[in-house]
């Protein structure tokens, strides 16, 4: 399954480590990225690949918004499906 993994927050050190860190640990692919600062707040969105991953979408969702809190950020991932048809006109 691929997913869309959005991190949004203040800008810190290493971020875009520890949130990647988190997937290469539960064998998640990382297809795109793309991360931009604005003023001091850092943005970032992923393409994921999950076919690999032992956890459960739910597992995978409370991974990351575990990490997100410890971190003071917004980490959430939401299924590329779903995603494209919500943005679709």
């Amino acid at each position: 399954m691929k997913a869309i993994v959005t991190v949004i927050g203040k800008d810190t050190i290493g971020i875009i480590a520890n949130v990647c860190t988190l997937l290469a640990a539960n064998n998640i692919n990382i297809l795109d990225i793309s991360q931009t600062v604005l003023q001091d707040f850092f943005t970032m969105s992923m393409l994921v690949d999950t076919s690999a991953c032992p956890l459960r979408y739910e597992e995978i969702n409370a991974a990351l918004n575990a990490k997100g809190e410890e971190m003071g950020l917004s980490i959430r991932i939401q299924r590329a499906d779903i995603f494209k048809a919500m943005h679709q006109i």
